[in-house]
């Protein structure tokens, strides 16, 4: 079992930053890599970023990639996502994601074991 809670969304002008964070805690969570979608309105859930167990593997979708930066204190079990030259196309519902599967992430996200109850980010122009 793995709980998530998200926190750090909020309202930030175009070209603002914000960071949110993602407190992983239960048996599991120090072996899962931990990952971050986001859902806009009327679109489906698109995915943004992940990192591995050992916080030394990152990944990240071509619309975040060189912007957003995800990391991973491993002590705390604590992920946090730092977004950077924020655009309203990055506003929606951002929500942590965790799994002992890597590759799901990527390949089969409605799989996903573990899933927090999302944190809302609005960019406005």
């Amino acid at each position: 079992q793995v709980q998530l809670v998200e926190s750090g969304g909020g309202l930030v002008q175009a070209g603002g930053s914000l960071r949110l964070s993602c407190a992983a805690s239960g048996r599991t969570a120090s072996r899962s890599t931990v990952g971050w979608f986001r859902q806009a309105p009327g679109k489906g859930r698109e995915y943004v970023a992940s990192i591995d167990r050992s916080g030394r593997s990152m990944d990240y979708a071509d619309s975040v990639k060189g912007r957003f930066i995800i990391s991973r204190g491993n002590e705390e079990n604590r992920v946090s996502l730092q977004m950077n030259s924020l655009k309203p196309e990055d506003t929606g519902v951002y929500y942590c994601a965790a799994d002992i599967n890597t590759r799901k992430f990527r390949l089969d996200p409605a799989r996903l074991d573990y899933w927090g109850q999302g944190t809302q980010v609005t960019v406005s122009s």
